[in-house]
């Protein structure tokens, strides 16, 4: 009999309620994964920016030092997107210096992968420096 005793103590010791919702937990917890990542984002847009102006092509440098970078967050989601606006009759000159583009009479002038080698690298240090912070947090 003394050892049912024990347990039903046991039991009452790890017995609790609780009233209310978590609401404010969850704020916090929400609050706190969108801000992960942000710096480290904007550090990562500045060095792709640098490493698209080193990579491009240059005949004037215009669409070398057209480059920027933008960080959107929406719910779920946050994007780090590169752009260029050295734009010619609505045609963005990085697409075409990448892929390539047909010309006046009918040639066809080839393009030059500069843009996957350039950021590559900066993909994968990203990738493992949020992976570190996620982990480690």
């Amino acid at each position: 009999m003394l050892d049912e005793e024990v347990v039903n103590m046991a039991y009452k010791v790890l017995t609790f309620e609780s009233y209310g919702d978590f609401s404010k937990l969850h704020h916090y917890l929400e609050k706190a994964k969108e801000s992960v990542g942000m710096g480290i984002l904007d550090k990562y847009g500045k060095l792709g920016v640098e490493a698209l102006r080193q990579a491009t092509p240059r005949d004037t440098g215009l669409t070398a030092e057209s480059w920027s970078y933008s960080v959107q967050r929406t719910p779920g989601l946050i994007r780090l997107s590169f752009n260029n606006s050295n734009v010619n009759q609505g045609i963005p000159i990085a697409i075409l210096i990448q892929y390539g583009h047909g010309t006046r009479n009918g040639g066809f002038v080839e393009g030059i992968d500069y843009i996957n080698p350039a950021l590559q690298p900066l993909f994968n240090d990203l990738a493992d420096e949020l992976w570190k912070e996620v982990t480690e947090a």
